[in-house]
């Protein structure tokens, strides 16, 4: 799960201008082999396509379905262990970490269904995984975004 949150913000505002992680060579290489990636050029456009799509379906701006397509000629394979019932994904390469993150998108929305949501600071991209026992979590970071939309309606109030 961190893999996916991390990739659904590695598109930051930073300064009020769009940063993106996957957006240089370099530095999508070294993004994707930080998650466990081979950090090829190929990889990183199926990066950059899942991201773009998963912020779409994570906002409600587009249908699960769109994911499809990242999905064609996945196959998982079922081994037993001695710790139990393992899957494990069969991809091509390239794809590999991006059906990943697809899966731990769908695995999120099954056990944890409502909490993968964007931060309710209209003024930053990103997104949270609210695992607060009330289900109540709006900010990316209560020290950044939290706290500037509680100073901004305080100002309001006392205006």
């Amino acid at each position: 799960m961190d893999t996916l949150l991390d990739l659904l913000n590695s598109r930051p505002l930073v300064d009020g201008e769009e940063q993106d992680a996957l957006g240089d060579p370099a530095g999508g290489r070294r993004w994707a082999r930080e998650h466990g990636g081979e950090g090829s050029l190929a990889e990183l456009a199926l990066l950059r396509e899942t991201r773009d799509i998963l912020r779409d379906v994570v906002r409600g701006e587009r249908s699960p379905a769109g994911l499809s397509p990242l999905l064609e000629g996945v196959h998982q394979i079922p081994e037993i262990t001695s710790e139990g019932l393992q899957w494990t994904v069969e991809a091509p390469p390239h794809a590999r970490l991006a059906v990943e993150v697809v899966l731990a998108w769908a695995a999120t929305e099954k056990h944890m269904p409502g909490r993968l949501r964007p931060c309710a600071n209209g003024a930053c991209q990103l997104f949270l995984l609210d695992r607060s026992r009330a289900n109540r979590a709006r900010w990316c970071s209560m020290a950044v975004c939290g706290n500037r939309e509680k100073a901004r309606r305080h100002y309001e109030r006392t205006r």
